[in-house]
């Protein structure tokens, strides 16, 4: 009796910390999203005047290099070149680096918030089974453990954050 009552208990409270456990994801992921879309933002803002400050001095060099006789126009061609291909890569690769950050932190929270669904899917179904199979539901009937309801989100809390939207 004492068993069946302490597994009845083991497993509601099995039921409390996956749903505690989910609602630390859900928020983890209404943080998470925001602050990352913000820095993606921020960064790609300063490289944007980067690029434009790189591109206005590419025109003026070559503006110079060609009204300046003293100036060897392929040396200068070749050391512009070789400016360029390390500034203006630079900048491209770290905004990727960005959005794959983005992307990753943004799947990990959905796989771990999936994976906490199931886990609470198993908790309430291993409790409602306890609750209705005999002997155990003799317990849970002088206990007053009744089955656990089954609570679907709703439309708007399943969907996730759209990334995308929040980059605009």
């Amino acid at each position: 009796m004492v068993s069946a009552y302490n597994s009845l208990a083991k497993r509601k409270n099995q039921i409390q910390n996956a749903i505690s456990s989910l609602d630390a994801l859900f928020m983890q992921r209404a943080d998470l999203i925001p602050n990352l879309v913000a820095t993606v933002k921020k960064y790609m803002s300063f490289e944007q005047d980067l690029l434009e400050k790189i591109t206005s001095l590419r025109s003026q060099v070559v503006a110079t290099a060609v009204d300046n006789p003293y100036l060897n126009p392929e040396e200068a061609s070749a050391a512009l070149k070789q400016l360029l291909v390390q500034v203006e890569n630079y900048p491209e690769l770290k905004s990727n680096a960005q959005f794959s950050q983005l992307n990753y932190a943004f799947m990990d929270c959905e796989e771990q918030i999936a994976a906490g669904r199931r886990f609470l899917s198993a908790s309430i179904t291993s409790y409602n089974n306890a609750v209705v199979v005999f002997p155990s539901n003799l317990i849970a009937n002088l206990f007053g453990f009744k089955k656990y309801e089954w609570v679907y989100a709703t439309e708007e809390q399943k969907a996730a954050p759209n990334a995308a939207d929040l980059l605009k």
